[in-house]
């Protein structure tokens, strides 16, 4: 509508440009399918940019096109009140069928792209920061030993939160080898990216103030 637009953002696509992006992020995108009209909050570099995706993550983001609508957005991202749920395929086969990790997250020191839980002992030795994160997830279907289809529901919005909590719990993404994942001869096919999808938001209309239940269809690859 003219406040808003939410799209399925593609694997592969980057949200806003960086310093390796070229001229094919999801922001020159809108960009140029907007004419223009999108709210200037983000900046420059991230014009109607509310919240992102990795760029192998695929799914539901929500676009502001005015200053009003990034507003009112924003501030449910911030004070956590709309439902964020997202599909994984993870490795292995957890022994219980859902569960709650409540588990801070910052930088690893070691490798600075990369994100990992950091608890209470940490934090206080060696004066590392984690911000609180929390995911429930719930199996949705089983693959034997070798995967897991999992709902993940986060209340948070840490980078690579379900990434780094899934790992924590021994079972990293398939595809994520940033975090460990290796090939596995079991798969008829290996994926090629980090299978993760932003399935479903339910957020209310910032200026209508009517609840939005925004879902978005697996992609095909995921569905193989």
């Amino acid at each position: 509508d003219k406040h808003l637009l939410a799209v399925n953002k593609a694997a592969g696509m980057v949200v806003h440009p960086g310093a390796a992006t070229g001229e094919d992020t999801l922001v020159h995108a809108l960009l140029s399918h907007c004419a223009g009209s999108l709210s200037g909050i983000g900046g420059v570099e991230r014009p109607g940019i509310v919240h992102r995706l990795d760029r192998e993550t695929t799914g539901i983001i929500i676009v502001a096109k005015n200053d009003k609508a990034h507003r009112g957005l924003a501030e449910q991202f911030s004070e956590r009140t709309l439902h964020k749920e997202y599909l994984a395929l993870v490795a292995g086969a957890p022994g219980l069928l859902s569960g709650s990790i409540k588990k801070s997250i910052g930088r690893n020191q070691q490798h600075r792209h990369k994100m990992t839980v950091i608890d209470k002992e940490r934090q206080d030795e060696h004066e590392m920061h984690g911000k609180d994160a929390h995911t429930d997830w719930e199996v949705v279907e089983s693959f034997g030993k070798i995967a897991t289809l999992m709902r993940c529901v986060i209340h948070t919005g840490r980078t690579h939160q379900i990434r780094v909590h899934m790992k924590s719990l021994g079972h990293v993404l398939l595809g994520d080898a940033v975090y460990g994942w290796k090939p596995d001869a079991r798969l008829k096919q290996q994926p090629a990216r980090v299978m993760l999808h932003a399935e479903h938001l339910v957020v209310t209309h910032p200026i209508t103030r009517k609840t939005l239940d925004l879902r978005a269809p697996l992609p095909k690859d995921f569905a193989e």
